[in-house]
């Protein structure tokens, strides 16, 4: 166990406390916001995947649509960044958010067609993506201002949006209520409570001195400067710490629901559910896992984690007995949680850089949802959704050894 580690420290505060305060909340909100959205799209994935009468395959697929979409948004998102700053570039991404869950609601149950389902994934995905690098840096800089870990409680902020999807999922599919009429009601919400949110967000770039400058340099020092990342093997390590942690939270959310189904023989409302249950295990884990880190340091917390998420795979993939299903889903959850918010935090260390850090880390952690869904489909077509899973598992064991590349830089130790 390594020495405890004293929360971040913030050489100066930049703003005062009452507005500091009020820009942390409104980043909680905009996390909350995102996972709210993810979650109303899984959970109805599997109504939707019987109203449109597609294969598993097809699903990985339309997953695959959303995942080129994360992908390209988080390549725009630097840009988007330093032409619209924080405020309106968060705006941007959480309506592009709206109208691509209201396109998959049209496609899915009012003119059901696979193809607008598909067109609008990719938007949907698009804004998630951009917007996670976004809120990822502003979180990373409130963070560094406040002087204490919270960047996993903002990720607890996205877990309690994805709880309160899921559950509004689980009753809208226990009521028979279409997926349109769902789908837009959550629109409208993200639309209306994003306008409010952002305008607590500071207009100005206040993260790191290359976005001041992004977008007076010429291209090609921007794009040099972007490049230079990948050459830091530590940072390529985070980046395996996340590529693993983010298959253990992206099949779920891809697959969860539809092993529970498919591989458990329940209904899709226990599939919702059992998701729900899920998403609030992965909720626990970033709320008390600030504090663990600040007390026990990110390695230590991380090869925990790295563990419970293994046993709970394993539990959840071969248990016959629906109780022990569900607590292998607690300890899948409870691992997976803290592997993407603390990747961040450790490649923000490096202000100077952290928006091409951070983005470069996402990038790789993304991958998950790029090669994950059309991989898992494939072979859960072939073996099984259960025995797909045992893919993540591998990536989990690859994450937890790949753990001490977060150790915590020397201003932030004791």
């Amino acid at each position: 166990m390594s020495e405890p580690t004293n929360p971040p420290t913030a050489p100066v505060a930049l703003r005062p406390r009452r507005e500091l305060l009020a820009w942390r909340n409104a980043i909680f909100v905009i996390f909350a916001l995102s996972g709210l959205s993810i979650a109303t799209w899984v959970a109805r994935l599997p109504a939707i995947r019987d109203n449109l009468d597609l294969t598993t395959g097809t699903v990985g697929l339309l997953i695959l649509g959303m995942s080129i979409g994360s992908i390209l948004g988080l390549i725009a998102s630097q840009h988007i960044l330093g032409r619209l700053g924080p405020r309106h570039g968060m705006q941007l991404t959480l309506g592009l958010i709206a109208v691509g869950l209201l396109l998959i609601g049209i496609g899915a149950s009012l003119v059901p067609t696979a193809g607008l389902v598909l067109v609008g994934l990719i938007i949907f995905g698009f804004g998630n993506g951009a917007l996670d690098v976004m809120m990822n840096v502003e979180g990373a800089a409130a963070e560094q201002e406040l002087g204490k870990t919270v960047m996993p409680l903002m990720h607890a902020c996205f877990s309690f949006g994805t709880v309160a999807g899921a559950g509004l999922g689980a009753l809208a599919s226990a009521a028979g209520l279409e997926v349109f009429w769902h789908a837009l009601v959550m629109a409208v919400v993200i639309a209306i409570v994003a306008v409010v949110a952002v305008r607590f967000v500071p207009a100005e770039q206040v993260v790191a001195d290359e976005l001041d400058e992004a977008p007076k340099a010429p291209w090609r020092e921007r794009l040099r400067e972007s490049l230079s990342v990948w050459a830091d093997g530590r940072l390529i390590l985070i980046g395996v710490i996340m590529l693993g942690m983010a298959f253990a939270e992206g099949s779920a959310n891809d697959w969860l629901a539809l092993a529970v189904v498919d591989g458990h023989e329940q209904s899709n409302t226990t599939g919702a559910l059992v998701y729900g249950v899920f998403v609030t295990a992965m909720t626990v884990g970033r709320i008390v896992g600030g504090p663990l880190i600040d007390r026990f340091g990110r390695v230590p917390v991380l090869q925990v984690s790295a563990g419970a998420a293994i046993a709970g795979l394993v539990l959840f993939i071969l248990t016959p007995v629906t109780g022990l299903m569900v607590l292998g889903t607690v300890l899948w959850g409870l691992g997976a949680s803290l592997g993407f918010p603390v990747g961040m935090s450790a490649a923000a260390d490096d202000s100077k850089r952290a928006a091409a850090r951070v983005s470069a880390v996402a990038m790789i952690g993304y991958c998950a949802f790029l090669v994950g869904p059309p991989l898992i489909g494939i072979l859960g077509d072939a073996i099984g959704l259960l025995n797909a899973l045992f893919v993540v598992l591998v990536l989990i064991v690859f994450a937890g050894l790949a753990s001490p590349a977060a150790r915590e830089s020397s201003r932030r130790k004791r």
